[in-house]
Parts: structure tokens; C-alpha cells; sequence
């Protein structure tokens, strides 16, 4: 016959932890019905924040704008002046007009009488010959300008106007047309100035 022991021991632990377990549950059911089970998730771990972050977009700027294109300017050419000459309607009038005549040839010109200036009387030429010219056997033709004013006499000295090759023959001849006397050119009867020329030669006697 078998006889069974009983551990009272055993039996002890085993109360015990079911003792437990029911505390267990009933402290749970009180938690959850005071909220006390929230506030210590809430302790335990904090509540996740979450924020909205906006993404930007980072906006490419645009491309730089080309070269501006370097165009000549056309060149204005201004349009030619044109003179229109319009027909210009004459006035009616009642006054006269007068009719322009028929245009004669013109008076052919009437001839003016006039004379030269000339010389009146000229010394002779032996008298202004220079010594010294007939020493040394000169001989020359020199051309001397004489200007007569409306009173005979001379109107500016006289000029060598061709040389006869001696400075000492070429002065003779001026000292001799300023000795010589003049008779003025007129025109229309009237005495006016005028120049002439004289060819005075200087020549040896044999």
C-alpha cells in the first residue's frame, strides 16, 4: 500500500506565488481604472515630438541673360530737297497792265578821242652822258617809264624798266627824263594821267 507525503512546505511556496499573481492583477486593474499605468508610461518614456519640417526648395537661379546684340543703326539718309514751283494764279484785277515792248539792240559804243602823254622836249643826250662811261668807252640803250599827270608834269619818278647793262648809263638816262618836260594825255578834250616808255641811247661820236 502506497502512502503519499504531502510537502507542506511545497504547498506553501505554491499559495504564496498565486497570492502574488492575484495581487499582481488586481494592482493592474486598479492602475489602469486611476491612470495611473499612463502617467508612468508617461515618466518612463516622454512623449515623441514630432515636427513638421517644411523642405525647402532650393530654387536654381536663372541663367544670366546672353550678350545684347550690337546692331548698327541704319543710316538716315535724308531725302533730297525738292522745290516744287507751283504755278502762281495772277490776281484778277481791273487795273491796266502795261505791256513790256519789244527790247531794241543796244546803241553801239560811242567812240572816245583819246591821246597819249608824251614828251614835249628832251635834252640831249651828250649832256647826261657820264665822263666816266665815255673813259671807259660805254655805250647802252636804256628804257625808262615816265608817268604825266593832268598837269604835264611828272606824276611819280621815272623807273628803269630795261637795264642797258651800266648802273652809271642806266642813271643818266633817269637824271635826263627828269630834265625832259611832258605834255598830258587827254581824253574827250580832258587831261587825264597816263605812263609811257622811252628807249634813251647812250652812244660814242666818233
Amino acid at each position: 500500500m502506497a502512502v503519499y507525503v504531502h510537502d507542506s512546505q511545497f504547498m506553501t511556496r505554491r499559495g504564496a506565488v498565486l497570492v502574488v499573481i492575484i495581487g499582481l492583477h488586481v494592482f493592474i486593474a486598479w492602475a489602469l481604472a486611476t491612470g495611473l499605468a499612463r502617467r508612468a508610461l508617461e515618466v518612463i518614456a516622454p512623449p515623441i515630438q514630432t515636427d513638421i519640417v517644411e523642405e525647402r526648395k532650393t530654387e536654381k537661379e536663372p541663367p544670366p541673360p546672353p550678350p545684347p546684340e550690337f546692331q548698327k543703326p541704319p543710316v538716315e539718309v535724308p531725302p533730297p530737297d525738292v522745290t516744287i514751283d507751283l504755278p502762281v494764279e495772277a490776281p484778277q484785277t481791273t487795273a491796266i497792265t502795261a505791256v513790256a515792248a519789244t527790247p531794241h539792240p543796244a546803241a553801239p559804243p560811242v567812240h572816245v578821242a583819246k591821246t597819249p602823254a608824251k614828251g614835249k622836249h628832251f635834252p640831249a643826250t651828250e649832256d647826261y652822258y657820264p665822263a666816266a662811261s665815255k673813259r671807259l668807252g660805254e655805250e647802252g640803250v636804256t628804257t625808262v617809264r615816265m608817268c604825266v599827270g593832268p598837269n604835264s608834269k611828272l606824276s611819280e619818278p621815272p623807273a628803269v624798266t630795261h637795264s642797258s647793262g651800266s648802273a652809271r648809263l642806266d642813271e643818266g638816262a633817269i637824271s635826263l627824263a627828269k630834265a625832259a618836260t611832258y605834255q598830258a594825255g587827254t581824253e574827250d578834250g580832258k587831261p587825264i594821267s597816263d605812263c609811257f616808255s622811252v628807249n634813251i641811247r647812250f652812244q660814242l661820236t666818233k
